[in-house]
């Protein structure tokens, strides 16, 4: 499932975002690189220790607490926390999957990556290229959103983010461990809760949103982990 979540960010935070980060050292964005992406990867990133860093990531972690769409599609159990990068004229990052496992630095825990968010910084006219393409099921998706919106997608799927021709590329990029792992399941589940929602929206206390409802809560208990 590839899904756009938007206004993840208030027009104020991205405007914060861009304070923080104005005359921020960035450093080579093959830090947090595996071996196969560190060949593909040609940009910038700001230091996870970064003050800005951490104070845009609790921010973005507190703003996807309160999404019930990201909480609907995602089924969170654990969010790596979010790092920034900066794409300028020339950087790009060729064909490539996300690690499986990711390690949060300063600490023993990892996370399995089961989806992988971009959350855009950057308004579309400011910078030409940099769309982020990614390949499913379905073919080949171009991905270039308005800022403070965020596209979510599986870990699993080929993806590149193309040269960046003028002006400057600053997004988020993170990964979650959901609660069910499959993403076909995660599909289903999805669907099935936004299809109860629309009852409950459109005829409410109708019977079948209560039958629907034990339907999808006795799927999460089949499928998801601890």
């Amino acid at each position: 499932m590839l899904l756009e979540i938007p206004e993840v960010l208030t027009a104020d935070q991205v405007e914060e975002a861009r304070h923080l980060f104005h005359d921020a050292d960035w450093i080579d964005g093959r830090v947090t690189a595996g071996a196969q992406s560190a060949r593909a990867k040609d940009n910038l990133q700001l230091p996870e220790d970064h003050p800005g860093a951490r104070r845009m990531g609790a921010m973005i972690l507190e703003a996807l607490g309160r999404n019930a769409l990201f909480i609907s599609a995602a089924l969170p159990s654990y969010v790596f926390p979010p790092l920034f990068n900066r794409y300028e004229s020339g950087h790009a990052f060729g064909r490539h999957v996300d690690n499986a496992i990711r390690q949060i630095a300063g600490t023993g825990h990892r996370i399995r990556t089961d989806l992988s968010a971009t959350l855009f910084l950057s308004t579309p006219d400011s910078y030409d290229g940099g769309e982020l393409l990614i390949d499913d099921t379905y073919g080949l998706h171009s991905v270039k959103l308005p800022a403070g919106h965020m596209v979510l997608y599986p870990s699993s799927s080929l993806h590149h983010v193309r040269p960046v021709t003028r002006g400057v590329r600053i997004a988020s990029f993170f990964w979650i461990q959901s609660m069910v792992r499959d993403d076909g399941e995660r599909t289903l589940l999805f669907d099935l809760d936004t299809a109860i929602q629309q009852i409950n929206r459109d005829t409410p206390d109708h019977a079948a949103a209560v039958q629907l409802t034990g339907v999808y809560h006795n799927l999460v208990r089949r499928w998801a982990e601890p």
